[in-house]
Order: C-alpha cells, then structure tokens, then sequence
C-alpha cells in the first residue's frame, strides 16, 4: 500500500503508533515530529534498525514541511494524563498546544485527513476543525473507538467468545460520560444479556452486570495509567485500525469523533457516534 502517514508527537502514544504502523502494512511512508530532536530522532533510529523483517518503508524524524503530500495527519501532542486526573483536565494546556500545531501542519499538508488522538479528543478535535477550517469529514478524533475495544474485550470475558463475535458500542464522549446503547449490543446476533441461557453450560457463566462492565469501560483508562504510568498500546492499535480503514477503502463503521451538524438534535460539537 503506497501512502503517507505523519505522527505529530513522539511520546508514549505517538511512537508506540509508529512502531505498530511499521509492523503493519499500512503505510510505505512515516514521518515522525516532535519538539525534542533528539527523542524524536532516537524513536526513529530503533523503529529504523527492525524494519529488515518486513517489507520495505521509509521512516523520517522531520519537521513541518515534510508532512507535505501526507495522506494521514495524526496529532498526539499534548500533555498525557497522569494519575488521578480526568481527561478534561488537560483541556487549557493542550488546546493551546492543538492551535499551535493546527496553523502550522496545515500549511505543508493540506489535503490530509487528520486524525485527532491527543486528549481531551473530543474538545481537540473541536478546535483543530475550528482552527483550521477544513472540511469536517477531513478532522477525525479517535473517540470512542478505544473506549469500544474495552467493551468488547471485558463481554468476551464474560462468557469465553471471540471478541469479533462481540456486536456493541461505546457512544457519546471520551470520558466519564461516555455510553453504551444496550439495547443494540449483541454477541452473534444474540442480545447480550440474553446470551447465557443461549448457551450450554450456563451455570458455568456469570450473571451479566451492565454497571460493572460500564464501569471497567469507563475506569479502564485510569486503572491502567495508576499501575504503570500511561496508557498507549490500546490505543495504538485502535488508531492504526482507523488509518487502515481510512487508506483501504474499507467500508465500515467506526465509532470515532466527527463535528456533529443536527443528528439527534446535536449541533457544533464533536462527539462519538457510530460514523
């Protein structure tokens, strides 16, 4: 596949993104910025120094400019949410930071989608649209596409099943108020609270608890950043899965963060629905 990606940030989330994409074919281009040269340039050196197992991709540390003819965008700057604190939290600081990035990329790649992951996701990718003015199809967040992964992950759990047998959805906002719409949740065709008697064996499962699995869904984030720091290989993986969509023409539905402009009444916010 002959396409470009450019990470913005090379923390924790946007060099664990470049090291997934460069374990995948999904990219024969990345170009990896950062404010720190020499992080930056040492992400690369490692990432370069295992691409001989795989088929061949050019991976840069560069600047703005070489962003140019890129067909992903993906922002992860930003100050990373620390232990005890809500993704709002990191409102002020990484709105600054957002608008900073945001009139600068866009001169050296503007016709790229951009992929908003930096938190608060929804309030940024809110401001990166404004900022930049570009056609909302082309400014994404990753919204609750992770948040969705987690819910899979916790039913599959449940009752020993495939996660890709798990139909079900988080909504709403990346955070505390995010959702689930229960009443479209299924395993196989199955509702999901309705799937034990379904099955053989069922005193062998336990009872399904909506609030316990909300509730892993909604702490998963925290509970992870409490026992080692940060959070990023999830998330990683989810984005990458959104950027092979996005290059392959895949047509598929994604819960990701998109301006809405009057479904169910929401109008001049960005929030997750199934997109």
């Amino acid at each position: 596949m002959s396409s470009k990606i450019t990470i913005i940030g090379a923390g924790s989330v946007g060099s664990t993104i470049a090291y997934t994409l460069a374990n995948q074919d999904i990219a024969s281009e990345l170009v990896l910025i950062d404010i720190n040269k020499n992080k930056v340039e040492g992400e690369v050196m490692d990432i370069i120094q295992g691409t001989y197992f795989r088929n061949p991709i050019s991976i840069v540390a560069g600047d703005y400019e070489d962003a140019k003819d890129s067909d992903i965008v993906i922002i992860t700057s930003g100050v990373a949410r620390k232990a005890g604190q809500s993704r709002l939290d990191l409102a002020q600081t990484n709105v600054n930071v957002i608008k900073s990035v945001a009139t600068e990329i866009v001169k050296y790649a503007p016709d790229a989608t951009y992929l908003i992951v930096s938190n608060p996701v929804d309030v940024l990718t809110y401001v990166f649209q404004k900022t930049t003015g570009l056609p909302k199809e082309r400014v994404i967040g990753s919204g609750t596409i992770l948040d969705t992964a987690r819910l899979r992950a916790r039913v599959s759990e449940y009752y020993s099943v495939n996660q890709k047998n798990v139909h079900a959805y988080v909504l709403g906002e990346h955070g505390d108020s995010a959702f689930v719409p229960w009443s479209i949740a299924n395993i196989s065709n199955v509702p999901v609270e309705d799937y034990r008697n379904a099955i053989l064996n069922a005193e062998n499962y336990p009872e399904f608890k909506r609030d316990e699995v909300e509730e892993y869904v909604r702490k998963s984030g925290a509970r992870v950043i409490q026992r080692k720091g940060a959070t990023f290989y999830a998330v990683s993986m989810s984005v990458c899965h959104v950027c092979k969509c996005l290059l392959s023409g895949i047509d598929t539905t994604l819960t990701v963060s998109t301006m809405l402009e009057g479904e169910y009444g929401i109008s001049d916010v960005a929030l997750s629905l199934l997109t």
